[in-house]
């Protein structure tokens, strides 16, 4: 229920020039004559502050709670917490209104927005939703306040619809919202969520935007909205079908990070930096939920972008260097790819162990970067031919460990640069599913590893030690592409094309 609701200014006029021109919140400076007004309610909402910010932040969800508010669309399609974005309304007394949000912080759960146009005799109108924590009871208060300038005479009449009408009838009418059917509205609503899908098997051209609902969290679950979107090279297999983690049609993507909407988890609140790599996929959204044991924090030094570029490749990094084959002083490694994603992470990292760096690259100028990036080595190769430069580089004992990304086309040329008693491990297949090699002949070991069966165990310290170096200047994110999530496609033609290096991001 509304504990209470209090006016705690009224109305406050001003009639001279010197008022009319001053300048209020929002940056606004009245010119028309009239007089300005400034309008203060709040109350305090029996709710937990998530579950009146989830309501609150959709901008375009009034006319599901608010008593005076009649159909509501937002224009150009646009998502409805996108800063900027207009919605067109109209009152229930026929009015009809058309507001822009200007600012939305889910970490403070503050919104500002203002009136383009109305047919309501206001102008200049600016107002802001501020909510704050009662940690009696677990309640919220909410303080709603506007600025706007009306015709003289009118100022009282206007203050009453905007004070009443509009901010105490919500502050009710919100409240029983929250209680309908005895549930929190958490418990029952999605949240409108814009998101990239794979509407069939196939190439780039079947990843197509699409409107989704980003279902409300359970117990154990949290919301977030995502600031920042990894591609790897796993998103175009499972695209393609080559992994059937998805059936069609179905987001795709297995890394992001950005900031907690709502939480049912304990360890995490609205407002936390998070981010994740994991399975299903699913990260080419702008809202997900998804389950709190696959979140990690963030600590201040990791930015969400590194963060989204960071995980999965830095992860991959991890437990290849330091689980699947724990890499020494002196060693030889191989990288393929050295100067991709997961590439560039492997010849850092390897370098800053002691090993000794050879890398397979496509070009002069990826071989430059690789070099720059801890790879003493570089072989430019866009046929798999390196076997024997590896032998070369190695004094002729070839490879300790080759970390294979390629699969299938490169299989000859890595068993030839393998070391004798040497570890191939293959953890991608870009070329083709790696088919049976016997390698008794060296008495080699082959490793197949997955990621996520390292990360159901070790998720926490795993990600800690790639956040580590990266704190430590071992690992260098270098985030060298940044498309817009709608963009998803030409990012996949990019990647596949060999026209990238280092990492890719998309940008909700």
């Amino acid at each position: 229920m509304v504990g209470r609701v209090r006016l705690r200014a009224g109305a406050r006029r001003s009639t001279g020039a010197a008022d009319r021109a001053r300048r209020v919140p929002g940056g606004l400076r009245f010119t028309q004559e009239g007089s300005v007004i400034r309008v203060r309610r709040s109350a305090v909402i029996d709710a937990p502050i998530e579950h009146v910010w989830a309501v609150l932040r959709d901008f375009n969800g009034h006319s599901a709670w608010h008593p005076a508010v009649g159909p509501s669309a937002i224009e150009n399609g646009e998502p409805s917490d996108q800063v900027g974005c207009v919605r067109t309304f109209t009152l229930k007394d026929g009015n009809q209104i058309r507001e822009q949000l200007l600012a939305l912080s889910d970490r403070d759960h503050v919104s500002t927005y203002c009136i383009l146009d109305a047919t309501l005799p206001m102008r200049n109108y600016v107002a802001t939703v501020q909510l704050k924590r009662v940690t009696d009871g677990d309640r919220t208060f909410w303080h709603w306040e506007s600025t706007f300038d009306v015709p003289r005479g009118r100022e009282r009449e206007l203050e009453q619809l905007v004070g009443g009408q509009v901010y105490e009838a919500g502050f009710a009418a919100l409240a029983a919202y929250l209680r309908r059917d005895g549930r929190p509205f958490s418990q029952v609503t999605p949240v409108e969520s814009q998101g990239v899908v794979a509407t069939s098997f196939g190439g780039p051209e079947v990843l197509q935007v699409r409107r989704l609902d980003s279902p409300a969290p359970k117990s154990g679950e949290v919301r977030v909205r995502q600031t920042a979107i990894g591609v790897n090279y796993i998103d175009v297999y499972v695209r393609k079908g080559l992994y059937r983690m998805i059936e069609p049609p179905a987001p795709i993507g297995m890394e992001a990070a950005g900031v907690v909407l709502e939480s049912q988890a304990s360890g995490f609140r609205p407002g936390d930096r998070v981010a994740y790599a994991c399975t299903p996929p699913g990260a080419y959204v702008t809202v997900r939920t998804l389950p709190a044991d696959q979140l990690v924090l963030l600590p201040d030094y990791v930015s969400e972008e590194t963060a989204a570029a960071l995980m999965l490749k830095g992860m991959t990094a991890e437990y290849l260097l330091h689980r699947t084959h724990r890499v020494k002083p002196g060693d030889t490694v191989l990288v393929h790819a050295a100067a991709g994603g997961v590439g560039l992470l492997l010849c850092q990292w390897a370098s800053a162990l002691g090993a000794r760096v050879i890398g397979t690259v496509s070009s002069e100028a990826k071989a430059e970067l690789a070099r720059a990036n801890g790879c003493e080595h570089p072989i430019v190769t866009r046929s798999y031919v390196f076997a024997a430069k590896t032998r070369q580089a190695s004094g002729g004992r070839g490879a300790d460990v080759i970390f294979d990304g390629l699969g299938q086309d490169a299989a000859q040329e890595n068993l030839a640069a393998l070391a004798m008693r040497g570890h191939w491990v293959s953890y991608g297949q870009a070329t083709g599913a790696l088919e049976p090699v016997n390698l008794s002949g060296k008495s080699g070991t082959l490793s197949q590893p997955v990621l996520f069966h390292y990360t159901e165990d070790h998720l926490q310290q795993m990600a800690g030690r790639v956040f580590t170096a990266v704190r430590d200047g071992i690992l260098k994110p270098d985030v060298r592409h940044r498309y817009p999530l709608a963009a998803a496609a030409e990012a996949h033609h990019a990647l596949e094309a060999r026209r990238t290096s280092g990492q890719i991001v998309l940008l909700p």
